[in-house]
């Protein structure tokens, strides 16, 4: 049985720990629980079809994550995980100008050809739109994705990791430092206590250049800082079964049980060190953001508001694969705001990459190599 060692335990981590585990890998997970993890922070929307992004390599991976969903959260569900924070409730891209809608439409039509699980495309006009969303302001027409989802990451990251300790991986807390020989990684230490492996997968997001810089790797990923409010509204009970909101500007508005309305998020770039402060700046810009869309939420009920960071590799492109010039090395890192929709896919990935199996993807387009600078 093939030892292998994750570092990290957000969506990207506990996805692979998961795959390695049903894979009947010997399974070993270390997270260090560092305040402003991204996955904790974290509620997304798995709607990728809709991106004005060029970048085709994105994409794919992007298209390849939305597609991977349905079928992990079923796979779950047999585990008997009732909790994902996952529903295919479809989303609304929301606009004043029709024109820009109609473009938005035929972008979506053109990629159903090869992306069936967009579901229907449906557009609807102010009076439909406001029925399915009733806090948002009357006047915005929509395209509706059925097929589009929302997601908690912080649910679906806590359904993984109690999934993969079902098939056998232990979870310990603890700050990892990489054990190496040569050029080869053997293992890891946390505190005075060693751990060996055939393969450590590296899940570390904003802090693995920390964990790297020891093998000589200066590491390039930088990361912007997030804080996301969650609302408890009233006169609404059926929240769970709405669509998400994609507005025309970069916040969003996602529905979940229990009355609870999220919104956000702030892209704080250039911040100082690992800021997790709660802000009032950031609390008045997703209000005032918010509000506008959703008149509906001035009467609602402030819960908490979570910081996160997003990881970001150059290029703004996602990598995984070996690392180069280290044997028993394998790392992924970088995908952003759009980690909620690849991370699962992308841990599947790695976790077949360790166990040397056939990938479902071409690694080549999310080289490594793009993201190091060797010393």
């Amino acid at each position: 049985m093939k030892k292998v060692i994750v570092v990290g335990a957000g969506i990207l981590g506990a996805s692979t720990a998961y795959q390695l585990a049903k894979l009947g890998a010997d399974v070993l997970i270390i997270d260090r629980k560092d305040k402003g993890q991204a996955t904790d922070a974290a509620a997304g929307i798995i709607c990728p079809w809709l991106s004005q992004r060029r970048n085709q390599a994105w994409y794919r991976l992007a298209k390849a994550g939305a597609r991977f969903y349905p079928e992990l959260i079923r796979e779950l569900e047999r585990e008997g995980e009732t909790d994902t924070g996952y529903a295919q409730v479809g989303a609304l891209s929301i606009h004043h100008d029709v024109e820009k809608l109609n473009k938005m439409e035929e972008r979506a039509q053109l990629r159903r050809e090869d992306a069936p699980e967009i579901g229907d495309i449906t557009p609807l006009d102010e009076q439909d739109t406001h029925d399915r969303f009733p806090l948002l302001r009357e006047e915005y027409r929509s395209i509706q994705i059925s097929g589009a989802a929302r997601i908690d990451g912080r649910a679906l990251r806590d359904a993984l990791i109690r999934s993969a300790q079902r098939n056998g991986a232990v979870l310990i807390n603890g700050d990892a430092k990489l054990q190496f020989e040569s050029s080869r990684v053997t293992g890891v230490t946390v505190g005075s206590d060693s751990y060996d492996a055939d393969q450590i997968i590296v899940c570390a997001g904003a802090w693995a250049n920390q964990l790297l810089q020891p093998l000589g790797i200066d590491f390039k990923v930088s990361y912007q800082k997030a804080q996301i409010m969650h609302l408890k509204v009233h006169d609404h009970q059926d929240t769970g079964s709405w669509p998400v909101i994609i507005p025309p500007s970069d916040q969003y508005l996602l529905s979940f049980d229990d009355q609870k309305i999220v919104i956000g998020a702030t892209h704080e770039n250039d911040i100082e060190g690992y800021d997790t402060r709660v802000t009032a700046g950031g609390m008045q810009e997703i209000l005032d953001k918010g509000l506008a869309l959703a008149p509906g939420l001035a009467n609602s009920t402030f819960q908490e508001v979570r910081v996160g960071f997003r990881p970001f590799t150059p290029g703004f492109l996602p990598i995984m694969g070996t690392v180069p010039g280290w044997d028993g090395l394998i790392t992924a890192n970088g995908l952003g705001a759009s980690g909620l929709t690849m991370g699962p896919f992308i841990g599947s990935q790695l976790a077949k990459m360790a166990l040397g199996m056939d990938l479902d993807i071409d690694v080549a387009d999310y080289d490594v190599r793009t993201a190091m600078n060797e010393d």
